[in-house]
């Protein structure tokens, strides 16, 4: 059975803990709002296709967008790829703690 993306963006996360880098994981998928029966809007300003990850490691922002195997980026997150790294930001597709150590992470 395929591991699922939040088994995959823990085992990440608990990795960089143990490494004692700087991060964060970005909760990106807004609280649903029992009384309205709908899905409350993400906070002014969080753009749409934020990474899983953001990790800083010398100065230098990282975003993780995490995916299990066969799965690809929506295009909200291929647009936010763009501009982290038009903005000076590595960005990559992660699915696994091999493919952050393979960052230099």
């Amino acid at each position: 059975m395929a591991a699922r993306e939040t088994d995959i963006q823990a085992a990440i996360c608990d990795y960089l803990a143990l490494r004692r880098y700087f991060f964060f994981r970005s909760n990106n998928i807004p609280v649903f709002d029992k009384s309205r029966g709908a899905f409350r809007a993400l906070p002014k300003h969080t753009p749409r296709g934020i990474a899983d990850i953001i990790v800083v490691h010398i100065g230098k922002p990282y975003f993780l967008e995490v995916k299990r195997p066969g799965t690809y980026q929506r295009p909200e997150q291929k647009e936010f790829q763009k501009a982290a790294e038009a903005a000076g930001a590595l960005y990559a597709v992660v699915r696994s703690i091999d493919d952050v150590q393979a960052l230099g992470l």
